[in-house]
């Protein structure tokens, strides 16, 4: 048997996306890019970081450079700027083109103009707050900063058309973004802290609320690889949406119903 013969029966998945389809990748393809792999750069760096101070600390000599800290300091700034702007990627393509945003409420003739101008407001002011924070000195400012910052990303995320899974939050690949990206800009409005308080109460929390980051990243890549399963291409959403999500079944072409892979319902 030829095994070419098989070939055109392949037809690869990629032409089945249409242009908004292509667009939702953008998040994960970052993601998976850039962001991840600096945290595995920012993890290597801190690692090194305690190690060199554990053994100053003992009175040794360590053969870690003392560079070590402030390349740790320098990709970590990076480090919150790529998480924060890839969950606002992911926010924006939800409130645009996830069930129930803005072009589902066009279509259906329902979409708020006050609502637009007010979600697009909210992301300039999210990114601008960003921006001072990163310039910010004062621990007032850092502070009025980082949680107009914090608030931006809250705010935007409950909007409709954002996957949340608020009904299973505990697994909620929304939810461990925001909780994360929070996470992140805490740790960047404290870092001159850090380096002020010699009780070390701000380094202790900065590694506490930093290792739980890190588990926090982690399950972003197992959920965030579970949405892609679950949340439908654009043109398949008619179907997907028409489903019973309780009963987990679908109705067919001759309006029996069929059961299906258990698909969660957006809230």
């Amino acid at each position: 048997m030829n095994n070419w013969n098989i070939l055109p029966q392949l037809t690869p998945a990629f032409t089945f996306l249409k242009n908004v389809d292509i667009i939702s990748l953008l998040h994960p393809a970052i993601a998976v890019a850039f962001v991840f792999p600096i945290i595995g750069i920012v993890v290597n760096f801190s690692w090194q970081t305690r190690q060199r101070r554990l053994a100053i600390k003992k009175g040794d000599k360590s053969k870690i450079p003392a560079i070590v800290g402030r390349e740790h300091v320098k990709i970590g700034r990076w480090l919150t700027g790529s998480v924060v702007g890839v969950t606002l990627i992911a926010l924006a393509y939800s409130v645009v083109f996830g069930y129930q945003g803005f072009v589902d409420r066009q279509k259906a003739g329902e979409l708020d103009n006050f609502q637009v101008i007010f979600v697009f407001l909210m992301f300039i002011a999210t990114i601008a707050s960003l921006v001072l924070l990163y310039r910010a000195k004062p621990k007032l400012w850092r502070g009025v900063f980082a949680t107009l910052s914090g608030m931006g990303l809250i705010i935007l995320g409950a909007q409709d058309g954002v996957y949340r899974l608020g009904n299973e939050w505990y697994w909620s690949h929304y939810y461990y973004g925001i909780v994360v990206s929070l996470l992140m800009i805490f740790s960047l409005a404290i870092v001159e802290d850090i380096y002020k308080d010699r009780a070390n109460r701000w380094r202790n929390v900065h590694i506490i609320l930093n290792c739980l980051a890190l588990l926090l990243f982690i399950g972003q890549g197992i959920t965030g690889a579970r949405d892609l399963l679950e949340i439908p291409l654009s043109w398949q959403k008619p179907a997907v949406f028409g489903c019973d999500f309780n009963n987990r079944t679908c109705k067919s072409e001759n309006q029996t119903q069929s059961p299906v892979i258990s698909y969660h319902q957006p809230n």
